[in-house]
């Protein structure tokens, strides 16, 4: 079951999104791997880091768009 990119389901986290392709990383560069499975987890990897892009462009919209209410508000 993968997650989808444009909603994140509400358990994915991206600190542990981040250490899990950092692990993947280190698994590829050890050179251990076998060639099918060195292309399934560089496949994971990518899609992890594909997920952790669109949480950032997310919340990068949600503060800027933030941002932009408190410049329009009256000031009193």
């Amino acid at each position: 079951m993968s997650t989808s990119r444009r909603n994140p389901s509400p358990k994915w986290n991206y600190e542990e999104t981040i250490a899990q392709v950092e692990s993947i990383v280190t698994e590829i560069e050890s050179g251990n791997l076998e060639l099918e499975e060195l292309f399934d987890k560089f496949a994971i990897a990518a899609e992890s880091l594909r997920q952790c892009e669109t949480f950032l462009d997310q919340r990068q919209q949600q503060m800027q768009l933030q941002i932009e209410t408190l410049t329009d508000s009256p000031e009193f």
